[in-house]
């Protein structure tokens, strides 16, 4: 790298010198965007963080119908906004590795059966409260309560007991399980005072923003915390997140700098977005995916004929080349892929067949009325037109599908888990055993294809238990090929996590965990 170059670079990791023309120079010198952008955010991170300054956020996925209760998050703005002001045991790194938290160490059995996370000394709730073990018993006990409805009851009926023992809360479970720490790190699973038990909706947590203002599906405020623990991340004095379901409202937001970073661009449009000045678009490919989900247990989709004939009437590469535009990769009708370090790229690719299709539909019995398929445009980017797609690919195969749009507001709370056919979009999780946990094991309370299988709930308690990799993969695979071939989801494509950030934004990192770097982009990232 010429001293031109490295001079030009520091100026622009400093925001004193435009990214565009830092590109454009390193372009000329025969250097890659990929590799110019590394280059940048490396000499970001290495000039280290600026504190002070107020972030602005534009997020799709969020509604008037939105609570601060950690269990009942189910959109992607109360993802992000328990991101900013409550804190795990642990977080999953972009690595993937165990990055600790509010536990600040973790012990375990041989067997993986007992474990025991050493709870974090000094922390402070935002009403003042000093952190306990007991707050953090709490926490999980209400989360494993039924009646709590948490969408991390799945993970939690795994334990068989739990208690304080001096600064640690110890965690026994019904049969080993080598992937607990992961499962720790589930949004949901936010730390409260007693465990949210008083008020769950209260918003008090020990993040590095405490929420003061909260306008559900307008506005929320958060304010840097002045006595949060951990003084290496939360840079701003205040994070404004504003909720703008429009897509086309929030890229406009992002280009006139009313906000300085908005989640969930349009694949359609990224491109030409990327090439506005001041700002640029990241992606990163991750578990995250997007679906249509049939409850197996209402007519007519509890007919397995029914849902196979669906899902071979589904075009998958034309959904990846017109709603992905390349941001993203097919899918083939169960929720695992390729960033799952124990996927089974063996199994056979489903592939569109309309005669397959018609074959099913036939055999299914089917009266010929409408299917309904709902859809709503914050369902993922780009959800009406693939229900557009899908209603063409099935009419050729002679199934009749009847698209409902929905409003935006009230979609996660009153569609989504409770309409028996629907556009949907799960963001992953870190590993296999907390993603069928969540969504698929017959006690899974976000279990939304109510897929009750007997037999794929005992494979994933034996794979969870299976300390044996070569095993345990040969596990999966046959839980994959159940939900594949008997289960209620449709999964034609894996998303890329695409986002929008303006220049002025320095320490931006790709996580492929979750969208807006798995959430953290306004707890790392600061003011160049």
């Amino acid at each position: 790298m010429n001293d031109e170059l490295k001079y030009l670079l520091a100026r622009t990791a400093q925001g004193k010198y435009n990214r565009r023309a830092f590109l454009g120079k390193a372009g000329a010198l025969g250097i890659t965007a990929v590799a110019a952008n590394t280059m940048l955010s490396s000499a970001a991170h290495a000039a280290g963080p600026v504190r002070g300054g107020t972030l602005s956020i534009g997020l799709g996925g969020g509604e008037s119908t939105n609570s601060l209760d950690p269990a009942a998050a189910t959109s992607q703005v109360i993802f992000n906004i328990l991101r900013q002001s409550g804190e795990n045991l642990v977080n999953v790194s972009p690595s993937g590795e165990i990055d600790f938290r509010l536990a600040e160490s973790i012990e375990s059995t041989a067997d993986a059966k007992t474990w025991s996370f050493k709870i974090r000394k000094g922390v402070e709730f935002h009403n003042g409260k000093t952190l306990t073990p007991e707050d953090v018993l709490a926490t999980l006990e209400r989360h494993s309560n039924e009646e709590s409805k948490s969408g991390a009851l799945g993970i939690m009926q795994g334990i068989e007991s739990m208690r304080v023992d001096g600064d640690s809360v110890e965690v026994t479970l019904t049969t080993p399980n080598a992937d607990l720490p992961f499962l720790m790190a589930d949004y949901h699973l936010v730390i409260q005072p007693n465990g949210g038990m008083d008020d769950p909706t209260a918003g008090i947590f020990t993040g590095p923003y405490a929420i003061t203002v909260n306008e559900p599906g307008i506005r929320y405020v958060g304010e840097r915390f002045a006595n949060y623990w951990d003084d290496s991340i939360g840079h701003f004095d205040t994070v404004e997140t504003l909720v703008i379901n429009d897509a086309t409202a929030r890229s406009a937001a992002l280009q006139s700098g009313q906000v300085q970073m908005i989640n969930q661009v349009d694949p359609n449009v990224a491109g030409l977005l990327d090439r506005s000045p001041g700002l640029s678009v990241r992606n990163v490919s991750g578990r995250g995916h997007y679906v249509f989900i049939m409850h197996c247990d209402m007519a007519p989709f509890d007919n397995n004929d029914l849902r196979l004939a669906l899902k071979y009437a589904i075009n998958r590469e034309e959904m990846v080349e017109k709603i992905l535009s390349g941001y993203g990769s097919i899918g083939n009708d169960f929720p695992i892929n390729a960033a799952y370090p124990l996927f089974d790229d063996t199994i056979a690719q489903r592939t569109y067949d309309p005669e397959k299709a018609a074959f099913h539909y036939k055999k299914s019995g089917h009266d010929g009325s409408p299917i309904i398929l709902r859809t709503a445009d914050g369902a993922f980017p780009g959800a009406v037109d693939a229900a557009a797609l899908f209603q063409q690919s099935a009419a050729a195969a002679g199934i009749p599908l009847e698209i409902k749009r929905e409003p935006n507001d009230g979609y996660w709370s009153e569609v989504w888990n409770k309409q028996p056919f629907c556009a949907s979009y799960w963001s992953g999780r870190p590993v296999q055993d907390q993603m069928y946990s969540t969504a698929y094991t017959t006690g899974a309370d976000w279990n939304d294809t109510r897929f009750f299988n007997d037999t794929f709930d005992g494979i994933v308690l034996e794979a969870r238990s299976e300390l044996d990799l070569v095993k345990r993969k040969a596990l999966y695979s046959e839980a994959a090929m159940l939900v594949r071939d008997e289960g209620g989801v449709i999964c034609p494509m894996f998303n890329d996590f695409v986002e929008g950030v303006r220049d002025d934004i320095a320490g931006w990192e790709a996580d492929p965990n979750l969208e807006m770097m798995n959430g953290f982009a306004a707890v790392k990232c600061w003011k160049a």
